[in-house]
């Protein structure tokens, strides 16, 4: 954990800090990244999927990225990147063999939460899953985002949840990896992007208590075998793969064997990584529904603790050319912060995916005026305790970290 208490940042700096914070009480400057460059020297751009972001903060799939009404304020707030609510992959006559997950949002909670440490934080539970409109829904709906997101320099990224044989079963429903992936890198090009298009392969926190996962050979199957389908069913470098890490039920030894084989030397292997999503209770029950994720401290706990084994594996590992190059990671869990942001910056995560912060009350936030997103990154920025830029601050004075350093080049010198 950061250490010490308080982020050790230069009087001067410490008190723009401050009239910086209750300045924006009233609204961020815009652009909020050349105002950050100006005054503070910090370069807040960054990478996601290894494509250009403008900042490191992001919307992490679910129900806050399913209207345009959403995606619009996102975009007016200025967040870095938005991934689209999850949809379930179909083949061409529209059959869903996770039809499952396609389950519409119910009433969500918002609830303290408190962590095996003692610590208090925020979960947000709720019974919904996917997209549970249609496929084409979905289209337009990603087809009006990149619209929005391309005007406001935000980069949108479809989430899709495809067929994960169960244990026993061998077949692999290829024709939805094959009509979905297509379908979507069409929206995609139709929008008038001609890069390759980023990709959320969600292993939902609900898959963890399925018994769809109950083996852990079947989960690395999983793991071995999605990249290649989805960048199999379009031409070669038109898809950016990631792979959303779920927690499972097993050990943290078992996620670094996770970890280990998505890094493994392959031709197939994914392109980058998000980091892990939510915890799950099987006991817990929320609106009749037994079995349901959370968040909170423990999940943060978890995820860095196993990012940091991870980091240590993986410089054995490249030692002996066993793994290749360090995928780009896209951290997630428990982000309410900007010191938590700089806690996955230093186990390599270049940029943050955040959602229970987006729902608290606004009596949690300074910020007076705004959305729920302007609120938030007005903690996440400008805290002069907790946010990103004291932080960063301290940070660059600690690894002596050249001026020009962007967010990536500091997870990656981390």
């Amino acid at each position: 954990m950061l250490r010490p208490a308080r982020p050790q940042v230069p009087q001067a700096i410490a008190r723009q800090m401050a009239a910086d914070h209750e300045r924006f009480k009233a609204g961020l400057p815009v652009p909020l990244e050349k105002y950050v460059q100006e005054t503070y020297g910090i370069d807040l751009s960054s990478e996601y999927a290894g494509l250009a972001i403008k900042n490191p903060f992001g919307k992490a799939s679910g129900q806050l990225s399913l209207a345009m009404h959403q995606v619009e304020r996102d975009a007016t707030a200025g967040l870095g990147f938005v991934v689209l609510k999850t949809v379930i992959a179909q083949n061409e006559a529209g059959v869903q063999s996770m039809q499952e997950w396609a389950i519409p949002e119910t009433r969500m909670k918002v609830e303290r939460i408190r962590g095996a440490d003692g610590s208090l934080g925020w979960t947000v539970t709720w019974k919904g899953r996917g997209w549970h409109k249609s496929l084409a829904s979905y289209l337009n709906f990603f087809r009006e985002a990149l619209a929005i997101g391309n005007a406001a320099t935000m980069l949108i990224v479809p989430s899709c949840k495809y067929h994960l044989p169960s244990p026993g079963e061998k077949q692999w429903r290829v024709e939805e990896y094959e009509f979905t992936t297509r379908t979507l890198l069409r929206v995609w090009r139709d929008a008038g992007n001609k890069g390759a298009m980023p990709l959320e392969k969600d292993f939902s926190p609900t898959l963890a208590g399925s018994s769809r996962a109950a083996q852990k050979q079947k989960i690395l199957e999983w793991l071995a075998t999605v990249p290649d389908l989805i960048h199999r069913a379009v031409e070669p470098d038109s898809v950016k793969v990631g792979l959303k890490i779920f927690n499972s039920m097993f050990n943290d030894e078992f996620q670094l064997e996770m970890l280990e084989l998505a890094h493994r030397r392959s031709p197939a292997r994914a392109d980058f990584l998000v980091y892990a999503n939510r915890l799950f209770d099987p006991d817990k029950v929320f609106l009749g529904k037994k079995g349901v994720a959370y968040g909170g401290p423990d999940l943060s706990a978890r995820n860095l603790s196993v990012l940091k084994a991870w980091r240590q594996r993986e410089c054995a590992l490249s030692a002996t050319g066993r793994s290749a190059a360090p995928l780009p990671i896209s951290g997630t869990g428990d982000i309410g912060s900007g010191r938590m942001a700089a806690e996955y910056l230093l186990q390599g995560c270049g940029s943050f995916q955040i959602h229970t912060l987006f729902q608290l009350p606004n009596s949690e936030f300074a910020m007076n005026v705004g959305s729920k997103i302007d609120r938030a990154l007005h903690r996440l920025f400008f805290d002069p305790e907790e946010g990103f830029l004291a932080w960063l601050c301290h940070l660059r004075k600690a690894f002596g970290w050249p001026a020009q350093m962007n967010v990536r080049q500091m997870a990656e010198f981390c």
